[in-house]
This record gives C-alpha cells, sequence and structure tokens, in this order.
C-alpha cells in the first residue's frame, strides 16, 4: 500500500497484480474457525487495491508455483517457506505481464533487512536478476538504499522522494502509513503463507512423506488447513473436523474421500485419507468415537462411507486418550 502510495505522489499510474499460490487462503480459513468469527472475511487483495484505487489482476498460478515450493533452488527458510525463490518468482511473473499492461517498470513493497531470506541487501539484487526484472524493479521504500534504477536513471520517477527505510522494525512504515491516512491494514508483521506455518509444513512435509512424492494437487494443501490430521499408520491419516464450519467444509470431500461420523452420538466428520484394510477402518471408526460426544459410552454407532459401495455401520468402543500417542497427531 505504501510503495504504491509513493509512486502515485509522483504523478504515475499504479496497477496491481496478486499472484494466487493457494497457499495464502488467510480470508477461506477465517470464514470456517469460530476462532476467527471476529476476523474481516475479504479477499485483502481487492480491498487493498479498492483502497488504493487501482485495477487488479489476479492470476492463478498454482499449477506453476508447485515447482517454486517443490524444487526451491535457494532452498527453504526456517519451514517450507522457498522465500526468496518465490519472490523471484513472483517478480518474473510480473515482468511478463509489462507488455501487457503497457507498463515500464514494476515495483515492490520490500524493505531492505526485513526479511531473513528474500529482503537482504544481498539477495535483493538476486532477485532482479533471477527475475529477469533487472533495473526495472524498484523498491520505493528503500530505494535510496540500493543502487538507482532505471526508473530513477531515466527520470520517470524522482529518487529524492524515496525512502531509505531499514531493517525488521516498522515504525517508519506505520508513521507513513498515518502521513496517507492509512488506518486499516494487515498486522505490520503479519502474513498470509501458511508455508511460513510450522503446524502446517508439517502436514505438508507428512503428505509428501507418506505419498513418497512431493506431488500435491489443490485439495491436499486445502486439506492440510483443516481439521486434526492423526496418522496412526504409515498408509492412511484421519482428518477429523474440529467444529461445525470444518465439519461443513468436509462435507464437500465426501464423494471423494471414505468418511466416517457418529449416527448414534453428536460429534465430527472426518475423512480417511490414504489406503486401508478392515482393521485399519475399526481403527479409524474408534477414533472418531472419540473425538464425539459419545467418547465416554460404552459403543458408538460410526456410519462409513466409501466412494462407490453401499454405506455401512460398525459398532465400536471410542479409543481412550491414553492409548492414542502423541506422535499419531501431525
Amino acid at each position: 500500500m505504501l510503495a504504491v502510495r509513493v509512486i502515485q505522489d509522483q504523478g504515475i499510474a499504479v496497477e496491481g497484480i496478486n499472484f494466487y499460490t493457494g497457499f495464502c487462503v488467510e480470508g477461506h480459513t477465517h470464514a470456517i474457525r469460530r476462532q476467527d468469527q471476529d476476523k474481516k472475511k475479504r479477499n485483502n487483495a481487492l480491498w487493498v487495491a479498492e483502497q488504493l484505487g487501482i485495477k487488479l489482476h489476479i492470476i492463478d498460478v498454482i499449477e506453476e508455483y508447485k515447482d517454486i515450493v517443490i524444487n526451491p533452488k535457494h532452498g527453504y527458510g526456517a519451514n517450507l517457506n522457498p522465500c526468496l525463490d518465490c519472490k523471484g518468482f513472483m517478480v518474473g511473473k510480473a515482468r511478463e505481464w509489462l507488455p501487457k499492461l503497457a507498463a515500464d517498470f514494476i515495483i515492490t513493497g520490500e524493505v531492505v533487512g526485513q526479511r531473513p531470506m528474500s529482503q537482504r541487501r544481498d539477495t535483493m539484487p538476486v532477485i532482479a536478476r533471477e527475475s529477469g526484472a533487472n533495473e526495472r524493479l524498484l523498491r520505493p521504500l528503500s530505494a535510496k538504499l540500493l543502487p538507482p534504477t532505471l526508473p530513477e536513471q531515466e527520470g520517470w520517477v524522482e529518487r529524492e522522494k524515496l525512502f531509505a527505510f531499514n531493517g525488521r522494525g516498522r515504525k517508519p512504515q506505520i508513521a507513513l502509513a498515518e502521513h496517507y491516512g492509512l488506518h486499516d491494514y494487515a498486522q505490520p508483521a503479519g502474513g498470509c503463507c501458511f508455508l511460513t506455518n510450522p503446524e502446517y509444513s508439517a502436514k505438508l512435509n507428512d503428505l509428501w512423506q507418506a505419498r513418497g512424492s512431493k506431488q500435491y494437487e489443490f485439495d491436499d494443501i486445502m486439506l492440510l488447513k483443516i481439521g486434526r490430521h492423526i496418522r496412526p499408520c504409515a498408509n492412511f491419516k484421519l482428518i477429523v473436523g474440529r467444529e461445525e464450519g470444518e465439519n461443513n467444509y468436509l462435507e464437500g470431500y465426501r464423494k471423494q474421500f471414505t468418511h466416517l461420523h457418529a449416527s448414534s452420538h453428536s460429534g465430527p466428520l472426518a475423512l480417511i485419507d490414504g489406503v486401508y484394510n478392515d482393521t485399519d477402518l475399526v481403527l479409524a471408526a474408534r477414533l472418531v468415537a472419540r473425538f464425539g460426544q459419545g467418547r465416554d459410552a460404552e459403543h458408538v454407532t460410526i456410519e462409513i462411507g466409501e466412494p462407490g459401495k453401499q454405506p455401512q455401520r460398525l459398532e465400536v468402543s471410542p479409543m481412550p486418550s491414553a492409548e492414542i500417542p502423541q506422535s499419531w497427531y501431525i
């Protein structure tokens, strides 16, 4: 938001590009979880574009982005976040859009020293070079700390009106936001990329190990955000809804996955992801019974639906919490 305002102040028209990878789905989870009820339900990119009065292009890069997640040239951060490769990929895609938009250069809101991988003084030139943007990539908030770019050299942008922000602190940015009358914005240190989340990364890594491949589909990465993930065996895991919103979401996958729920007591909907035998199915049913209102009952009736098969019922005793190893929870 700040980078756009700074450039707009110089009379330059700006258009926004938002790349949809499938991993940045903050509004989606806010709409599902009860704990997020108070958070605003909106597409932040669209909302920001509206506040700035700019046109926004939302580009689906889910398939192209897979190679960045699976084979990052520069490796991962603290979790499964390929930040340096990610930034280079997105700037490169923006470069491809320059002629389509009759645009002359690219701006980002990057600040020198703000992020440990992609926003270091030594990695910023790597992004410019590997993306192919080179001197057409301008970072207005830190421009005075970096070599002059083509827009500055050509006089399209006045370098003296740009900034020299540096480091992890956000006080100068917050002050600039106040100057521009921007009072509603995402948390300064926030981010919506689930690949930076330790719990999400653990689930993705578990998925890769279980399948023996780093390939994934869109539904895979969406389901990693939902429910308890319990792997009692190497060959399958359970995805158990934790509340009504998650149960409703999992309902949409009943035709794709074997699903279980208690009919004798209130409880969650669960999906089985993987291959299983009859013994595994009984174990899964006992686990589902444990997370419902029948957890203390002697027996719970579990309804099981398998794609392409007639539904069946199992009478099971709920598995006691003490018998569920912590290692089963992903």
